[in-house]
């Protein structure tokens, strides 16, 4: 496994040299405030995994670091790759992690890209608010991703691709019960991980796939009828075609900058913008 590096800096960001390299599982007898709270955002990717701090703001204080998804990725291999990636990372009071999969009261249910048997029903949270010492909130990483895009006004839509697909849907800031559009057929028997996913990209080369995620949009927005569509994910910047009014791409930062924004929400999972 690759050791954890910076990724390209970050516009304010503090670097990570100016931190004493904390221990995260000690226990130190002052809890911070949520007003005062650093929070731990850590994007899970099928290609890559991503991490970084962030302040009271939802700012980051230091630059991104990233290393490879090992494979193959059982959860002991994920939860080992996980620690070592934060290490170099400065003290935090809370975590918040995005996953490639189905999400359900801090278990996973689905793992399409590291096996779904392998995954299914284990309690990431639990794991790793024992091996950090704080507490853990683990949602869908396009859920992650949608609560930094959001406005929080009407029915918005965060669209991720990556090695995968995935599908993040707000009401009014509220986060909805996730669906798993990525397993949904879309195409000649193709769901939209087979139909879009990398694989795919690198298969039917960009002009094609440009024409499908075109096509997918299209029969998206007549699914659900959004009032916004965000479209982010590592392949988002392989679009070319003219975007409609209403559709608009995000930053890949923003699988690490929604990790506040899970903290912000409230329990009923309202995304408090401001």
């Amino acid at each position: 496994m690759k050791e954890a590096r910076p990724s390209s800096s970050v516009t304010g960001a503090t670097e990570n040299r100016l931190f004493p390299v904390p221990d995260h599982n000690s226990d130190s007898k002052h809890r911070a405030s949520p007003q005062r709270a650093r929070t731990l955002a850590i994007d899970v990717g099928g290609t890559g995994l991503k991490a970084s701090i962030l302040d009271a703001r939802g700012k980051m204080i230091a630059d991104r670091v990233s290393i490879d998804t090992p494979y193959p990725c059982p959860p002991k291999v994920m939860v080992k790759a996980l620690v070592a990636l934060v290490e170099p990372l400065p003290a935090f009071d809370r975590v918040a992690v995005g996953f490639p999969g189905y999400v359900r009261h801090d278990k996973i249910l689905t793992a399409p890209e590291f096996g779904n048997d392998l995954w299914h029903g284990f309690d990431l949270a639990k794991v790793l608010q024992a091996k950090f010492g704080k507490p853990v909130r683990l949602l869908n990483d396009a859920d992650m991703q949608g609560f930094a895009a959001i406005k929080g006004k009407g029915l918005e839509l965060a669209v991720t691709l990556g090695t995968g697909v995935g599908t993040g849907l707000f009401r009014d800031g509220e986060l909805m019960p996730h669906l798993e559009l990525a397993r949904h057929p879309v195409h000649g028997g193709k769901n939209y991980d087979e139909y879009l996913g990398k694989k795919a990209l690198k298969k039917i080369g960009k002009k094609r796939w440009n024409d499908r995620v075109q096509r997918a949009l299209k029969i998206l927005h007549d699914l659900l009828l959004p009032d916004k569509i965000y479209i982010g994910g590592g392949n988002s910047r392989h679009i070319t075609f003219k975007l409609d009014s209403h559709v608009r791409l995000i930053s890949n930062e923003d699988g690490i900058l929604g990790g506040f924004m899970a903290w912000k929400s409230t329990q009923h999972g309202t995304c408090e913008k401001k």
